[in-house]
Protein backbone atom coordinates (compact mmCIF):
# COMPACT_ATOMS: atom_id res chain seq x y z
CA UNK A 1 0.00 0.00 0.00
CA UNK A 2 1.40 3.09 -1.07
CA UNK A 3 1.75 5.96 1.89
CA UNK A 4 0.00 8.83 -0.03
CA UNK A 5 -3.31 6.51 -0.42
CA UNK A 6 -4.20 6.21 3.60
CA UNK A 7 -4.28 10.13 3.34
CA UNK A 8 -5.49 11.19 0.33
CA UNK A 9 -8.42 12.64 -0.10
CA UNK A 10 -10.21 14.03 -2.91
CA UNK A 11 -11.03 17.63 -3.90
CA UNK A 12 -10.90 16.37 -4.63
CA UNK A 13 -22.50 21.55 -27.95
CA UNK A 14 -24.70 22.19 -30.69
CA UNK A 15 -24.15 20.90 -34.42
CA UNK A 16 -21.44 22.79 -35.52
CA UNK A 17 -18.06 22.67 -32.94
CA UNK A 18 -17.65 25.99 -30.70
CA UNK A 19 -14.47 26.80 -29.89
CA UNK A 20 -11.95 28.12 -26.93
CA UNK A 21 -14.74 30.95 -26.03
CA UNK A 22 -17.42 30.73 -23.87
CA UNK A 23 -19.36 33.52 -26.04
CA UNK A 24 -19.22 31.15 -29.13
CA UNK A 25 -22.65 31.32 -30.81
CA UNK A 26 -24.44 28.79 -32.79
CA UNK A 27 -26.16 29.95 -36.11
CA UNK A 28 -29.79 29.57 -35.50
CA UNK A 29 -31.05 31.31 -38.83
CA UNK A 30 -34.37 31.45 -38.18
CA UNK A 31 -37.20 32.46 -35.54
CA UNK A 32 -38.45 28.91 -33.63
CA UNK A 33 -42.34 27.59 -33.32
CA UNK A 34 -42.85 25.55 -30.51
CA UNK A 35 -45.22 23.46 -30.81
CA UNK A 36 -44.18 20.35 -28.78
CA UNK A 37 -46.08 17.00 -30.46
CA UNK A 38 -44.32 14.21 -28.67
CA UNK A 39 -42.85 13.50 -25.03
CA UNK A 40 -40.18 15.37 -24.14
CA UNK A 41 -36.99 12.20 -23.74
CA UNK A 42 -34.49 13.23 -20.94
CA UNK A 43 -32.92 10.16 -20.14
CA UNK A 44 -29.76 10.55 -21.37
CA UNK A 45 -30.31 13.24 -23.59
CA UNK A 46 -26.84 14.68 -24.66
CA UNK A 47 -26.72 18.69 -24.97
CA UNK A 48 -26.96 18.50 -28.88
CA UNK A 49 -29.76 16.54 -28.71
CA UNK A 50 -32.07 18.91 -26.27
CA UNK A 51 -30.49 21.72 -28.48
CA UNK A 52 -31.54 20.36 -31.51
CA UNK A 53 -34.61 19.88 -30.14
CA UNK A 54 -35.41 23.90 -29.41
CA UNK A 55 -34.32 24.44 -32.86
CA UNK A 56 -36.54 22.52 -34.48
CA UNK A 57 -39.49 23.67 -32.14
CA UNK A 58 -40.22 19.96 -30.43
CA UNK A 59 -39.47 21.75 -26.95
CA UNK A 60 -38.85 24.42 -25.39
CA UNK A 61 -35.95 25.84 -23.18
CA UNK A 62 -38.48 25.91 -19.79
CA UNK A 63 -39.81 22.48 -20.59
CA UNK A 64 -36.73 21.23 -20.53
CA UNK A 65 -35.40 23.17 -17.50
CA UNK A 66 -38.71 21.80 -15.65
CA UNK A 67 -38.63 18.38 -16.78
CA UNK A 68 -35.47 17.92 -14.73
CA UNK A 69 -36.42 19.57 -12.12
CA UNK A 70 -39.40 17.26 -12.48
CA UNK A 71 -36.76 14.49 -12.10
CA UNK A 72 -35.35 15.79 -8.76
CA UNK A 73 -38.27 15.97 -7.18
CA UNK A 74 -39.39 12.47 -8.09
CA UNK A 75 -35.98 10.28 -8.22
CA UNK A 76 -33.55 12.27 -5.46
CA UNK A 77 -34.84 12.03 -2.12
CA UNK A 78 -37.92 9.04 -2.61
CA UNK A 79 -35.41 7.15 -4.36
CA UNK A 80 -32.80 7.55 -2.03
CA UNK A 81 -29.86 9.13 -3.58
CA UNK A 82 -29.61 12.26 -1.69
CA UNK A 83 -27.42 13.68 -4.79
CA UNK A 84 -28.78 17.24 -4.97
CA UNK A 85 -28.74 20.06 -2.14
CA UNK A 86 -30.04 23.40 -3.34
CA UNK A 87 -32.30 24.58 -6.70
CA UNK A 88 -31.64 26.87 -8.59
CA UNK A 89 -34.86 29.86 -8.67
CA UNK A 90 -34.03 31.59 -11.14
CA UNK A 91 -32.77 28.64 -13.68
CA UNK A 92 -36.67 28.64 -15.23
CA UNK A 93 -36.39 32.65 -15.75
CA UNK A 94 -33.08 31.75 -17.51
CA UNK A 95 -35.09 29.23 -19.60
CA UNK A 96 -37.59 31.63 -20.75
CA UNK A 97 -34.83 33.95 -21.78
CA UNK A 98 -33.15 31.48 -23.74
CA UNK A 99 -36.68 30.73 -25.27
CA UNK A 100 -37.08 34.53 -26.29
CA UNK A 101 -33.87 34.64 -27.72
CA UNK A 102 -34.64 31.66 -29.88
CA UNK A 103 -38.31 32.72 -30.91
CA UNK A 104 -36.27 35.95 -31.92
CA UNK A 105 -33.85 34.08 -34.04
CA UNK A 106 -30.73 35.19 -32.47
CA UNK A 107 -27.39 33.49 -32.24
CA UNK A 108 -27.45 31.16 -29.82
CA UNK A 109 -24.17 30.45 -27.54
CA UNK A 110 -22.30 27.34 -27.62
CA UNK A 111 -23.77 25.06 -24.27
CA UNK A 112 -27.42 27.15 -24.87
CA UNK A 113 -30.21 25.86 -22.55
CA UNK A 114 -27.43 22.73 -21.02
CA UNK A 115 -29.13 22.28 -17.14
CA UNK A 116 -26.20 21.49 -15.01
CA UNK A 117 -25.49 19.85 -11.91
CA UNK A 118 -22.75 21.69 -10.38
CA UNK A 119 -20.91 20.53 -6.54
CA UNK A 120 -21.81 22.29 -3.57
CA UNK A 121 -17.63 23.54 -3.46
CA UNK A 122 -18.27 26.24 -7.01
CA UNK A 123 -18.98 29.72 -5.92
CA UNK A 124 -22.31 30.42 -7.10
CA UNK A 125 -23.48 34.22 -6.41
CA UNK A 126 -27.02 33.10 -6.69
CA UNK A 127 -27.09 30.01 -4.52
CA UNK A 128 -25.66 28.72 -1.37
CA UNK A 129 -22.40 27.36 -1.43
CA UNK A 130 -21.43 25.26 1.26
CA UNK A 131 -18.62 22.84 0.41
CA UNK A 132 -20.69 20.15 2.08
CA UNK A 133 -20.38 22.00 5.76
CA UNK A 134 -23.14 22.95 8.11
CA UNK A 135 -20.40 26.04 9.01
CA UNK A 136 -21.85 27.27 5.69
CA UNK A 137 -24.73 26.43 4.77
CA UNK A 138 -25.90 30.42 4.93
CA UNK A 139 -22.77 31.49 2.92
CA UNK A 140 -23.50 32.88 -0.37
CA UNK A 141 -20.63 33.83 -2.22
CA UNK A 142 -19.91 37.40 -3.98
CA UNK A 143 -19.54 36.41 -7.15
CA UNK A 144 -19.57 33.20 -9.68
CA UNK A 145 -16.04 30.55 -9.88
CA UNK A 146 -14.52 31.43 -12.96
CA UNK A 147 -15.84 27.89 -14.30
CA UNK A 148 -19.17 28.68 -13.79
CA UNK A 149 -19.17 32.32 -14.98
CA UNK A 150 -17.75 30.81 -18.39
CA UNK A 151 -20.43 28.02 -18.53
CA UNK A 152 -23.25 30.73 -18.26
CA UNK A 153 -21.24 33.00 -20.52
CA UNK A 154 -21.95 30.29 -22.96
CA UNK A 155 -25.91 29.52 -22.09
CA UNK A 156 -25.87 26.73 -19.29
CA UNK A 157 -27.80 27.17 -16.70
CA UNK A 158 -27.21 26.00 -13.36
CA UNK A 159 -30.09 23.98 -12.13
CA UNK A 160 -28.55 22.92 -8.79
CA UNK A 161 -25.86 22.27 -6.87
CA UNK A 162 -24.58 19.04 -5.86
CA UNK A 163 -23.85 17.31 -2.38
CA UNK A 164 -19.82 16.11 -1.55
CA UNK A 165 -17.97 14.87 1.21
CA UNK A 166 -17.76 17.43 3.76
CA UNK A 167 -14.71 19.80 2.85
CA UNK A 168 -14.02 17.29 -0.20
CA UNK A 169 -12.17 15.38 2.02
CA UNK A 170 -12.99 11.77 1.22
CA UNK A 171 -12.20 9.93 -1.41
CA UNK A 172 -14.38 7.16 -0.44
CA UNK A 173 -17.52 8.58 0.40
CA UNK A 174 -19.91 11.47 -0.11
CA UNK A 175 -20.91 12.29 3.49
CA UNK A 176 -21.24 16.03 4.24
CA UNK A 177 -22.63 17.45 7.43
CA UNK A 178 -24.47 20.56 5.66
CA UNK A 179 -26.65 17.88 3.37
CA UNK A 180 -25.91 14.22 4.58
CA UNK A 181 -25.33 10.88 2.65
CA UNK A 182 -25.49 10.27 -0.98
CA UNK A 183 -25.79 7.05 -2.49
CA UNK A 184 -24.53 5.10 -5.99
CA UNK A 185 -27.85 5.82 -8.38
CA UNK A 186 -26.94 2.59 -9.57
CA UNK A 187 -27.67 0.63 -6.33
CA UNK A 188 -28.09 3.19 -3.18
CA UNK A 189 -26.43 0.25 -0.85
CA UNK A 190 -23.54 1.11 -2.23
CA UNK A 191 -21.30 4.18 -2.23
CA UNK A 192 -20.92 7.02 -4.91
CA UNK A 193 -17.24 7.31 -4.14
CA UNK A 194 -15.84 10.76 -3.26
CA UNK A 195 -16.00 13.80 -2.65
CA UNK A 196 -18.18 14.48 -5.81
CA UNK A 197 -20.50 11.78 -5.54
CA UNK A 198 -23.46 13.92 -5.75
CA UNK A 199 -22.70 14.90 -9.10
CA UNK A 200 -21.77 11.85 -10.45
CA UNK A 201 -25.14 10.13 -8.94
CA UNK A 202 -27.01 12.78 -10.04
CA UNK A 203 -25.73 13.04 -13.99
CA UNK A 204 -25.79 9.12 -14.18
CA UNK A 205 -29.79 9.54 -12.81
CA UNK A 206 -30.26 11.95 -15.49
CA UNK A 207 -30.91 14.98 -13.12
CA UNK A 208 -29.32 17.35 -15.24
CA UNK A 209 -27.56 16.71 -18.86
CA UNK A 210 -24.17 16.97 -17.65
CA UNK A 211 -22.39 17.97 -14.29
CA UNK A 212 -19.21 19.56 -12.54
CA UNK A 213 -17.12 18.11 -10.13
CA UNK A 214 -13.50 18.36 -8.36
CA UNK A 215 -10.94 16.21 -8.21
CA UNK A 216 -7.44 16.57 -5.78
CA UNK A 217 -6.74 13.10 -5.37
CA UNK A 218 -9.84 11.38 -7.11
CA UNK A 219 -13.04 12.71 -7.16
CA UNK A 220 -13.79 13.35 -10.35
CA UNK A 221 -12.26 10.14 -11.66
CA UNK A 222 -13.43 7.97 -8.75
CA UNK A 223 -17.04 8.66 -8.69
CA UNK A 224 -17.35 9.07 -12.29
CA UNK A 225 -15.77 5.35 -12.43
CA UNK A 226 -18.69 4.47 -9.90
CA UNK A 227 -21.38 5.52 -11.84
CA UNK A 228 -20.84 5.08 -15.49
CA UNK A 229 -19.22 8.78 -16.50
CA UNK A 230 -16.49 10.22 -18.37
CA UNK A 231 -14.91 11.94 -16.18
CA UNK A 232 -11.64 14.58 -17.16
CA UNK A 233 -9.21 16.23 -14.65
CA UNK A 234 -6.96 18.47 -16.49
CA UNK A 235 -3.35 19.36 -16.61
CA UNK A 236 -2.32 21.38 -13.10
CA UNK A 237 -2.15 24.92 -14.33
CA UNK A 238 -4.46 24.31 -17.66
CA UNK A 239 -7.90 25.37 -16.28
CA UNK A 240 -8.85 27.38 -13.21
CA UNK A 241 -9.56 26.72 -9.95
CA UNK A 242 -10.62 30.61 -8.70
CA UNK A 243 -14.10 30.35 -6.93
CA UNK A 244 -13.74 26.79 -5.55
CA UNK A 245 -13.48 26.17 -1.90
CA UNK A 246 -9.79 24.47 -2.05
CA UNK A 247 -8.51 21.62 -0.58
CA UNK A 248 -4.70 21.13 -1.07
CA UNK A 249 -4.04 24.24 -4.00
CA UNK A 250 -1.55 23.17 -5.59
CA UNK A 251 -3.43 19.76 -6.00
CA UNK A 252 -6.50 20.23 -6.89
CA UNK A 253 -8.55 20.69 -10.34
CA UNK A 254 -12.44 21.24 -11.49
CA UNK A 255 -14.00 19.94 -14.24
CA UNK A 256 -16.85 18.37 -15.94
CA UNK A 257 -18.19 14.80 -15.12
CA UNK A 258 -20.54 13.53 -17.69
CA UNK A 259 -22.85 10.64 -19.34
CA UNK A 260 -20.58 11.06 -23.24
CA UNK A 261 -17.49 12.16 -23.61
CA UNK A 262 -18.63 14.38 -26.19
CA UNK A 263 -20.70 16.19 -23.79
CA UNK A 264 -17.51 16.44 -21.13
CA UNK A 265 -15.69 17.74 -24.30
CA UNK A 266 -18.48 20.66 -25.00
CA UNK A 267 -17.88 21.54 -21.32
CA UNK A 268 -14.12 21.58 -21.25
CA UNK A 269 -13.84 23.45 -24.49
CA UNK A 270 -15.65 26.71 -22.89
CA UNK A 271 -14.25 26.10 -19.27
CA UNK A 272 -10.43 25.66 -20.27
CA UNK A 273 -9.41 29.16 -20.41
CA UNK A 274 -6.75 30.93 -18.94
CA UNK A 275 -6.94 32.81 -16.07
CA UNK A 276 -4.82 35.41 -13.96
CA UNK A 277 -7.10 35.34 -10.77
CA UNK A 278 -5.63 31.12 -10.52
CA UNK A 279 -1.95 32.10 -8.86
CA UNK A 280 -1.15 28.54 -10.58
CA UNK A 281 -2.45 28.81 -14.38
CA UNK A 282 -0.42 28.68 -17.42
CA UNK A 283 -1.28 30.59 -19.88
CA UNK A 284 -1.43 29.89 -24.00
CA UNK A 285 -1.09 25.87 -23.23
CA UNK A 286 -5.23 25.42 -24.27
CA UNK A 287 -6.04 23.55 -28.04
CA UNK A 288 -7.89 26.31 -30.17
CA UNK A 289 -10.78 23.79 -29.86
CA UNK A 290 -11.04 20.56 -28.37
CA UNK A 291 -13.97 18.82 -30.19
CA UNK A 292 -12.06 19.25 -32.72
CA UNK A 293 -10.73 15.90 -30.98
CA UNK A 294 -13.63 13.67 -31.23
CA UNK A 295 -12.49 11.09 -33.58
CA UNK A 296 -14.26 7.69 -33.91
CA UNK A 297 -10.91 5.95 -35.36
CA UNK A 298 -8.73 7.80 -32.38
CA UNK A 299 -7.55 4.78 -31.44
CA UNK A 300 -6.04 3.75 -34.83
CA UNK A 301 -2.39 3.37 -34.29
CA UNK A 302 -1.74 4.53 -31.14
CA UNK A 303 0.49 2.83 -28.17
CA UNK A 304 -0.71 2.22 -24.81
CA UNK A 305 0.90 1.49 -21.77
CA UNK A 306 -0.01 -0.44 -18.78
CA UNK A 307 0.76 0.36 -15.59
CA UNK A 308 0.74 -3.11 -13.93
CA UNK A 309 1.35 -1.88 -10.45
CA UNK A 310 -1.77 -0.58 -10.51
CA UNK A 311 -3.35 -3.29 -12.19
CA UNK A 312 -2.25 -6.81 -10.34
CA UNK A 313 -1.67 -4.91 -6.95
CA UNK A 314 -3.07 -7.12 -4.02
CA UNK A 315 -6.42 -6.86 -3.17
CA UNK A 316 -7.31 -6.11 -6.60
CA UNK A 317 -10.41 -7.84 -7.68
CA UNK A 318 -10.25 -10.34 -9.65
CA UNK A 319 -13.37 -9.89 -11.86
CA UNK A 320 -12.14 -6.28 -12.22
CA UNK A 321 -8.85 -7.07 -14.07
CA UNK A 322 -11.22 -9.73 -16.26
CA UNK A 323 -12.48 -6.87 -17.11
CA UNK A 324 -9.47 -4.74 -17.88
CA UNK A 325 -8.18 -7.41 -19.75
CA UNK A 326 -11.03 -7.44 -21.96
CA UNK A 327 -10.61 -3.65 -22.39
CA UNK A 328 -7.48 -4.13 -23.25
CA UNK A 329 -8.77 -6.83 -26.45
CA UNK A 330 -11.31 -3.79 -27.51
CA UNK A 331 -8.78 -0.92 -27.54
CA UNK A 332 -6.61 -3.63 -29.61
CA UNK A 333 -9.93 -4.02 -32.11
CA UNK A 334 -10.04 -0.49 -32.27
CA UNK A 335 -6.83 -0.03 -33.41
CA UNK A 336 -4.42 0.80 -30.62
CA UNK A 337 -1.12 -0.84 -29.51
CA UNK A 338 -0.84 -2.27 -26.34
CA UNK A 339 2.73 -2.38 -24.00
CA UNK A 340 2.26 -4.09 -21.78
CA UNK A 341 3.80 -3.87 -19.32
CA UNK A 342 5.55 -0.48 -18.90
CA UNK A 343 6.88 0.62 -15.26
CA UNK A 344 8.08 4.12 -14.50
CA UNK A 345 11.53 4.13 -12.40
CA UNK A 346 10.96 4.46 -8.81
CA UNK A 347 7.00 4.81 -9.15
CA UNK A 348 6.00 3.12 -5.54
CA UNK A 349 9.09 4.59 -3.74
CA UNK A 350 8.17 8.25 -5.11
CA UNK A 351 4.77 7.84 -4.09
CA UNK A 352 4.92 6.62 -0.73
CA UNK A 353 8.03 9.70 -0.43
CA UNK A 354 5.50 12.17 -1.88
CA UNK A 355 3.31 13.42 1.32
CA UNK A 356 -0.13 14.91 1.26
CA UNK A 357 0.69 18.50 2.50
CA UNK A 358 -1.65 19.37 5.14
CA UNK A 359 -2.19 22.89 3.97
CA UNK A 360 -5.92 22.91 3.89
CA UNK A 361 -6.91 25.42 7.01
CA UNK A 362 -4.19 27.99 5.19
CA UNK A 363 -5.85 27.35 1.61
CA UNK A 364 -9.35 27.82 3.26
CA UNK A 365 -8.11 30.84 5.06
CA UNK A 366 -7.45 31.95 1.69
CA UNK A 367 -10.86 31.25 0.63
CA UNK A 368 -12.92 33.23 3.22
CA UNK A 369 -10.69 36.38 2.89
CA UNK A 370 -13.05 36.12 -0.71
CA UNK A 371 -16.32 36.26 1.29
CA UNK A 372 -17.90 39.62 1.85
CA UNK A 373 -19.43 38.41 5.06
CA UNK A 374 -17.44 34.97 5.94
CA UNK A 375 -19.24 32.69 8.57
CA UNK A 376 -15.61 31.88 9.90
CA UNK A 377 -11.78 32.98 9.37
CA UNK A 378 -10.36 29.54 10.83
CA UNK A 379 -11.82 26.66 9.39
CA UNK A 380 -11.07 24.72 12.93
CA UNK A 381 -13.32 26.68 14.48
CA UNK A 382 -15.93 24.03 13.34
CA UNK A 383 -14.44 21.56 15.81
CA UNK A 384 -15.68 23.89 18.64
CA UNK A 385 -19.34 24.52 16.90
CA UNK A 386 -20.02 20.90 16.44
CA UNK A 387 -20.76 21.61 12.60
CA UNK A 388 -18.60 18.73 11.30
CA UNK A 389 -19.81 15.02 10.60
CA UNK A 390 -19.08 12.34 12.17
CA UNK A 391 -17.16 10.25 9.01
CA UNK A 392 -15.01 13.76 8.71
CA UNK A 393 -13.32 14.04 12.29
CA UNK A 394 -10.91 11.48 11.98
CA UNK A 395 -9.55 13.44 8.57
CA UNK A 396 -9.68 16.80 9.92
CA UNK A 397 -7.40 16.00 12.84
CA UNK A 398 -4.51 15.74 10.17
CA UNK A 399 -5.04 19.10 9.45
CA UNK A 400 -5.92 20.85 12.57
CA UNK A 401 -2.67 21.54 13.59
CA UNK A 402 -0.90 23.07 10.25
CA UNK A 403 -0.76 27.15 10.59
CA UNK A 404 -2.96 29.23 9.11
CA UNK A 405 -1.49 32.35 7.93
CA UNK A 406 1.64 30.59 7.32
CA UNK A 407 1.83 29.97 3.72
CA UNK A 408 3.57 26.10 3.08
CA UNK A 409 6.39 26.66 1.67
CA UNK A 410 7.54 28.76 4.29
CA UNK A 411 6.30 25.69 7.48
CA UNK A 412 9.46 25.08 9.62
CA UNK A 413 8.73 21.31 7.44
CA UNK A 414 8.31 23.51 4.10
CA UNK A 415 5.59 21.86 2.06
CA UNK A 416 7.19 23.03 -1.97
CA UNK A 417 3.95 24.16 -3.94
CA UNK A 418 3.76 22.70 -6.91
CA UNK A 419 5.71 23.26 -9.34
CA UNK A 420 8.83 23.55 -7.37
CA UNK A 421 8.27 20.38 -5.81
CA UNK A 422 11.34 18.32 -6.03
CA UNK A 423 9.78 14.90 -5.58
CA UNK A 424 7.09 15.42 -7.52
CA UNK A 425 9.25 17.16 -10.55
CA UNK A 426 11.43 13.63 -10.38
CA UNK A 427 7.93 11.61 -10.52
CA UNK A 428 6.97 13.79 -13.70
CA UNK A 429 10.09 13.51 -14.98
CA UNK A 430 10.38 9.55 -14.79
CA UNK A 431 6.76 9.02 -15.83
CA UNK A 432 7.57 10.88 -18.93
CA UNK A 433 11.01 9.31 -19.47
CA UNK A 434 8.91 5.39 -19.10
CA UNK A 435 6.54 7.32 -21.91
CA UNK A 436 9.52 8.24 -24.18
CA UNK A 437 11.06 4.94 -23.94
CA UNK A 438 7.84 2.79 -24.76
CA UNK A 439 7.06 5.50 -27.32
CA UNK A 440 3.68 5.27 -25.96
CA UNK A 441 0.50 8.37 -26.32
CA UNK A 442 -0.91 7.35 -22.90
CA UNK A 443 -0.69 5.23 -19.61
CA UNK A 444 -3.64 2.63 -19.19
CA UNK A 445 -5.12 0.59 -15.71
CA UNK A 446 -8.34 0.58 -14.36
CA UNK A 447 -9.53 3.78 -12.31
CA UNK A 448 -10.59 1.76 -9.19
CA UNK A 449 -9.53 -1.77 -8.91
CA UNK A 450 -12.26 -2.89 -6.82
CA UNK A 451 -16.04 -2.44 -7.13
CA UNK A 452 -17.88 0.29 -4.42
CA UNK A 453 -18.20 -0.09 -1.00
CA UNK A 454 -21.38 -0.72 0.73
CA UNK A 455 -22.77 2.65 1.96
CA UNK A 456 -22.79 1.55 5.33
CA UNK A 457 -18.57 0.27 5.19
CA UNK A 458 -17.54 3.37 3.16
CA UNK A 459 -14.31 4.20 5.35
CA UNK A 460 -13.77 0.23 6.07
CA UNK A 461 -14.34 -1.35 2.37
CA UNK A 462 -12.53 1.29 1.05
CA UNK A 463 -9.77 -0.53 -1.86
CA UNK A 464 -8.47 -0.06 -5.32
CA UNK A 465 -8.44 3.80 -5.63
CA UNK A 466 -5.94 4.12 -8.31
CA UNK A 467 -6.59 7.84 -8.62
CA UNK A 468 -4.40 8.96 -6.12
CA UNK A 469 -0.91 8.54 -7.12
CA UNK A 470 -0.23 9.20 -10.41
CA UNK A 471 -1.63 12.46 -12.18
CA UNK A 472 -2.15 14.38 -8.72
CA UNK A 473 1.61 13.79 -8.08
CA UNK A 474 2.75 14.97 -11.67
CA UNK A 475 -0.19 17.11 -11.95
CA UNK A 476 -0.51 15.19 -15.45
CA UNK A 477 -3.79 15.30 -17.45
CA UNK A 478 -6.48 11.78 -16.93
CA UNK A 479 -9.84 10.91 -17.88
CA UNK A 480 -11.93 7.80 -16.91
CA UNK A 481 -14.41 5.71 -19.14
CA UNK A 482 -16.85 3.48 -18.50
CA UNK A 483 -15.59 -0.45 -19.77
CA UNK A 484 -17.94 -2.14 -18.22
CA UNK A 485 -19.76 -3.48 -15.28
CA UNK A 486 -18.99 -5.75 -12.18
CA UNK A 487 -21.47 -8.52 -12.13
CA UNK A 488 -22.99 -7.07 -14.46
CA UNK A 489 -24.32 -4.35 -12.21
CA UNK A 490 -21.76 -1.75 -10.89
CA UNK A 491 -19.99 0.35 -13.14
CA UNK A 492 -16.09 0.10 -13.75
CA UNK A 493 -13.92 2.39 -15.34
CA UNK A 494 -10.80 2.48 -17.30
CA UNK A 495 -7.99 5.81 -16.91
CA UNK A 496 -6.29 7.23 -19.62
CA UNK A 497 -3.23 9.45 -18.10
CA UNK A 498 -1.31 11.81 -20.89
CA UNK A 499 1.37 14.09 -21.20
CA UNK A 500 1.03 17.15 -19.79
CA UNK A 501 -1.40 19.61 -21.77
CA UNK A 502 -2.28 16.38 -23.63
CA UNK A 503 -6.07 16.63 -22.85
CA UNK A 504 -6.65 16.25 -26.47
CA UNK A 505 -5.36 13.05 -27.36
CA UNK A 506 -6.93 11.82 -24.01
CA UNK A 507 -10.31 13.04 -25.40
CA UNK A 508 -9.12 11.55 -28.71
CA UNK A 509 -8.69 8.03 -27.29
CA UNK A 510 -11.35 7.88 -24.74
CA UNK A 511 -13.70 8.95 -27.55
CA UNK A 512 -13.03 6.12 -29.86
CA UNK A 513 -13.00 3.52 -27.21
CA UNK A 514 -16.54 5.00 -26.12
CA UNK A 515 -17.83 4.72 -29.61
CA UNK A 516 -16.24 1.50 -30.55
CA UNK A 517 -17.63 -0.24 -27.11
CA UNK A 518 -20.88 1.73 -26.20
CA UNK A 519 -20.49 0.51 -22.32
CA UNK A 520 -22.36 2.97 -20.68
CA UNK A 521 -25.79 1.85 -19.59
CA UNK A 522 -28.00 4.15 -17.19
CA UNK A 523 -29.12 3.15 -13.79
CA UNK A 524 -32.71 1.38 -13.18
CA UNK A 525 -35.43 3.21 -11.82
CA UNK A 526 -35.03 6.19 -13.41
CA UNK A 527 -37.30 5.72 -16.39
CA UNK A 528 -38.78 8.86 -18.06
CA UNK A 529 -41.91 10.69 -16.50
CA UNK A 530 -43.80 11.40 -18.83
Amino acid sequence: MFGIAALAACGNEPDSPANSSATNIVNTSSAVTVAPDRPLQLVEATIAGLQASLRTGESTCHDIVQGYLDRIEVYDQPNGINAITVINNNALNRADEIDAALAAGEDMPALFCAPLLVKDNYDTADMVTTGGSAALQNSIPPDDAFMIRKLREAGAIVIAKTNMAEWAFSPRQSISSSFGRTANAYDVNYVPAGSSGGTASGVAASLGVAGMGSDTGNSIRGPSSHLALFGIRSTLGLTSRDGVIPLSFDRDIAGPMTRTVEDGVRLFNVIADYDSGDPLAVPDRREDNYLDFLNADGLESKRLGVLRVLVDQDGADPEIQEIFARALGELEAAGAEIVDPIAITEFEALSDAITFCPRFRYDVAQYFATLENPPLTDVNEVLETGQIADATRGSFSFYAAAPLDIPPDEWETPCPTWPNNPQRNQLLQNAMAAMNAAQIDAIIFPTWSNPPAHIDRGAEEYAGDNNQLLAPDAGLPAVTIPMGFWQDWLPVGLQFVGRPYAEGTLIELAYSYEQATQHRRPPAGFQELN
